[in-house]
């Protein structure tokens, strides 16, 4: 049988924003429907533009359905990138969920602290680091480790 609406809003809510549509592939590939026996299932969200994920945002808050767990941002995108879109999240979204950054190189962690994000991870992304820290972050809302 198929999902009923109350089992579909148990699903935990990813938002993924990235103008590379092989980076957004690679991360949805990595996190497959499920990463983790403990958690459920998933429902992922993708955005190409750093406008179009705000003007999500702000239709969800509107009609009162806005609910995502996580936002996984790319510090790499263009023109656009993933780390000022996170610290604008942070800045203005009311009890804004955990943000992951995807950033360029380990010395960049500086810049994903610097954009309030919990936790980061580097490019090329490693889907076992990504899935470890992607089940942290919706467990606990913060990075136990990476």
């Amino acid at each position: 049988m198929g999902s009923t609406a109350a089992e579909s809003q148990k699903k935990k809510q990813i938002a993924i924003y990235s103008d590379d549509s092989s980076v957004r592939a690679s991360i949805v590939l990595a996190l497959g429907n499920r990463i983790a026996d403990d958690l459920p299932e998933h429902e992922i969200h993708e955005f190409a533009t750093g406008a179009a994920l705000r003007q999500y945002i702000d239709r969800k808050s509107q009609d009162g359905t806005f609910k995502i767990d996580l936002f996984i941002l790319d510090g790499e995108a263009a023109p656009e990138g993933g780390l000022g879109v996170a610290r604008q999240l942070k800045d203005e979204v009311f009890n804004c969920p955990p943000v992951l950054a995807i950033t360029g190189r380990k010395e960049d962690a500086w810049l994903a602290a610097w954009s309030k994000a919990e936790a980061s991870v580097i490019h090329p992304i490693d889907p076992f680091t990504l899935a470890r820290t992607v089940a942290d972050l919706l467990r606990t809302g913060s990075l136990t480790s990476a």
